[in-house]
């Protein structure tokens, strides 16, 4: 089980439908607030405030919508949105913290989402595996517009949360908009009990290709990628595809130690700071398939760790990347307590990967782009074991089998990197 700080270190992106809001990012160490950065006549800006939150309780006509407290969560609530850190620094209400502490647990019962605000919008970053949300195809960049036949616009994405999460045998409705096809269904889930299988493998039918899925960045996965590894060499595979698909990340020293699983040595990522300063990661030294080829395959719902991961391979001419561009989420959030159990998240640090290249609202660029049809998921191992090769082949999904054709042909590795510079 992951502690209470462990899960406050997860990255990314934001609200996982189960009962809690946010896994968010890295690990941070010993860290305190070393400097601030103040305004030029900090009273007055306090002043300003006051004299607003003031008028609106003198005057405001609707005297039963004048609740200070509200008040006061908007005002923070507007002061986090003015980083334009959309969806990574943010306020946590009392009830949001309390949800969030609720992630001790070592399985989760909803609907199985991660989701985040962006631009007004409730948008599903990625489904966890073998979840209700995975289950109804549910994928990343859907939109839900209403909850229970309940229009959510407008609404804060606590509340949202709180509507859709509940206990393991209950439904709730979302109506969904995709934007790539721009239709809109709507989608009745079962809540479930959710259990968190991060490391699952397959040899691929008719092949000697081993499918590797690392569906997530806890506190288990390196001892659990370490025994896979172990297993998938007595097996003798002729190559790798490791699925970074909808692996939303997790605690940056297991994206470290995953990364150093397939790599003889350089950094996985460099830290910058709020001042500017770069540190590096180094490789950690005796990975378990370092000389294997490799292929990953990564999408829009690629976050965070998963994306430490995918560009060190990158930067180091490891693999090739094979996808859609990853989902941006590079940094760092520390939790401040406020005194009435609310907390800020703020980003603290960035990560870059080895070659410098920004993570950050960007995402990471696959050397080969490939997208997958609408209505078509990806394929994992657990639904393998059971195919022929012939259905493997008419799975549609079009990342696995360009994957596979790579290494097929023996051109796992890229020439050159194909981002350079920030």
């Amino acid at each position: 089980m992951l502690s209470r700080e462990e899960l406050k270190r997860w990255t990314g992106t934001d609200i996982v439908l189960v009962l809690v809001p946010g896994l968010v990012g890295g690990v941070v160490l010993g860290c305190s607030l070393m400097f601030a950065v103040q305004s030029r006549d900090p009273d007055l800006d306090f002043r300003l405030i006051s004299q607003a939150a003031g008028l609106v309780q003198r005057y405001y006509v609707d005297r039963d919508a004048v609740q200070s407290r509200a008040m006061t969560y908007g005002a923070i609530s507007g002061m986090m949105n003015s980083l334009g850190d959309t969806g990574h620094s943010r306020f946590l209400s009392p009830q949001m913290v309390v949800e969030m502490d609720e992630l001790e647990r070592s399985k989760f019962q909803g609907i199985g989402a991660e989701v985040q605000l962006r631009a007004g919008h409730v948008v599903i970053v990625v489904p966890m595996d073998g979840s209700p949300a995975q289950r109804a195809g549910l994928k990343a960049g859907d939109i839900i517009l209403k909850v229970n036949g309940q229009d959510i616009s407008g609404w804060p994405l606590d509340k949202v949360v709180g509507q859709i999460s509940g206990p393991a045998g209950t439904t709730v409705t979302l109506t969904v908009l995709t934007p790539v096809s721009d239709q809109t269904r709507q989608v009745t889930l079962t809540r479930a009990t959710i259990n968190i299988h991060n490391v699952t493998w397959q040899t691929l039918p008719g092949t000697k290709i081993v499918h590797l899925r690392v569906a997530a960045m806890d506190s288990s996965v390196t001892n659990d990628l370490r025994r896979a590894l172990a297993e998938i060499k007595m097996e003798k595979p002729a190559a790798i595809v490791l699925d970074l698909r909808n692996n939303p990340g997790g605690l940056l020293g297991q994206a470290v130690e995953v990364a150093s699983q397939f790599l003889k040595g350089g950094n996985v990522l460099l830290v910058k700071n709020a001042r500017g300063q770069e540190k590096p990661v180094a490789t950690q030294t005796g990975g378990e398939a370092t000389r294997i080829p490799l292929v990953v395959l990564i999408n829009g719902g690629t976050a965070s760790g998963a994306e430490i991961v995918a560009g060190a391979l990158q930067d180091a001419h490891r693999a090739q990347l094979v996808g859609d561009a990853t989902f941006g989420t590079g940094t760092v959030l520390k939790e401040f307590k406020l005194m009435d159990g609310s907390a800020l998240l703020l980003a603290i640090e960035e990560w870059l990967t080895p070659s410098g290249n920004v993570i950050w609202h960007k995402g990471i660029t696959p050397n080969i782009v490939v997208s997958l049809s609408a209505g078509v998921l990806p394929l994992f191992p657990d639904a393998e074991h059971s195919m022929t090769a012939a259905q493997l082949q008419q799975s549609h999904d079009a990342q696995l089998l360009r994957a596979m054709d790579l290494l097929a042909q023996g051109e796992a590795s890229p020439a050159v990197a194909t981002r350079k510079g920030r």
